[in-house]
């Protein structure tokens, strides 16, 4: 008996089989069907494009000498589409003759296999590149995941040499010169220093704060207490400690959220996203703009927040790039306030653990608006 190790149909893709001979596609159906191996039958070339570009394929098995379109044909064409020129075609076919071999393998294809076919060899061949191209798959991606890895790498230690070197080389700037001209100080001047000092503290402190939680969003580190909670409260504690930087700018603050709409989600998260959002907003709205935080059922068991402002807006560049760690988005805001960028990249990551997403409505000179959704119930419940 012949033994062969089996393929999980639930976890790998399909196999397409091309012949224009109805009994090679029941042989060779029933040989993989027995190896472990879904298959799907095509009986011409066109089919088998047409198969192949909706549902791409683990591997190909293309008999050359069919009406119509021949398997050499259906290859070239395979192998000029971007998204399956990497799927290993498998000739088959009655000619053996060195040629029509050597054509099959240079159009493309990984090997060759003549008919009458023989159970033990279709296995073997379709086991090999079957293998090949699920590791090379493999590799792939986590050649994708490496590059992120050192994307994410490199945003951090850039936050950490520029960034976060910018607010520090600020208060101490203000503390070398209160030292030195302490004496010569009005009280007024020296209120003045502390409270640029106390906001310029406020900002290094913001900015570690989501380091620390990037970094451990990064390791899998945070975990999610999730429960059905009133929005209104949140958005109320996330805010407070903004209040003060607005009162400054003279930006006023409005909320319009219902009482009764609740939201299924970590409130601390939930704050550290709000907060960020809203933060973000007053950097980027000129002295006595205005900010509006509101939010609504929808008809999808979410709740839409939406953060709306009249501040100096953004580019469809800008939007583009603003959840990506690969490009550096920081700006100032109007009165010179740091900006990382890494408050939005967290956000963002938060609201999708959450199951929700995220995105930016904004125009240059005309504001933003920043919506992201969160699941209003428990769907176990």
């Amino acid at each position: 008996m012949m033994k062969n190790e089996t393929v999980s149909n639930s976890e790998n893709p399909y196999i397409l089989v091309v012949d224009d001979i109805g009994a090679n596609l029941k042989l060779l159906g029933d040989i993989l069907n027995g190896g472990g191996y879904h298959i799907r039958p095509v009986t011409d070339g066109e089919m088998a494009l047409k198969v192949a570009e909706k549902e791409t394929p683990g591997l190909i098995l293309l008999d050359i000498m069919m009406p119509g379109m021949s398997g050499y044909k259906v290859c070239r064409q395979l192998k000029e589409n971007p998204g399956l020129k990497e799927v290993p075609v498998i000739f088959i076919s009655a000619l053996s003759d060195s040629y029509d071999i050597v054509k099959a393998l240079n159009l493309g294809g990984v090997d060759y296999i003549t008919k009458p076919f023989q159970a033990e060899e279709v296995i073997a061949r379709v086991n090999t590149h079957y293998k090949l191209y699920q590791q090379s798959l493999e590799l792939k991606k986590q050649r994708k995941e490496l590059q992120e890895l050192n994307a994410t790498k490199d945003k951090f230690f850039s936050i950490i040499a520029h960034d976060l070197r910018g607010p520090f080389n600020g208060f101490l700037g203000l503390t070398q010169l209160m030292a030195e001209e302490l004496e010569n100080l009005t009280s007024e001047e020296i209120k003045d220093f502390t409270l640029s000092m106390r906001n310029s503290a406020a900002d290094m402190f913001r900015l570690l704060e989501n380091l620390l939680e990037w970094a451990r969003m990064q390791q899998g580190l945070i975990t999610f207490n999730k429960q059905v909670d009133q929005l209104a409260p949140i958005v109320d504690e996330s805010i407070a400690i903004i209040l003060e930087p607005a009162k400054i700018k003279g930006i006023e603050i409005n909320l319009d959220i219902p009482a009764d709409i609740t939201v299924f989600a970590d409130r601390n998260i939930l704050q550290t996203v709000v907060r960020n959002i809203v933060s973000n907003a007053v950097k980027f709205t000129p002295k006595g703009g205005k900010i509006k935080v509101s939010a609504k059922a929808t008809n999808h068991n979410n709740v839409e927040i939406s953060i709306e402002d009249t501040g100096i807006g953004m580019s469809s560049k800008m939007i583009d790039d603003l959840f990506r760690l690969d490009v550096q988005t920081n700006r100032k805001g109007t009165e010179g306030e740091p900006s990382s960028g890494l408050g939005l990249i967290l956000c963002k990551d938060f609201i999708e653990k959450h199951g929700g997403k995220i995105w930016v409505e904004s125009e240059e000179g005309k504001g933003s608006i920043f919506l992201f959704t969160i699941p209003n119930n428990n769907p176990l419940s």
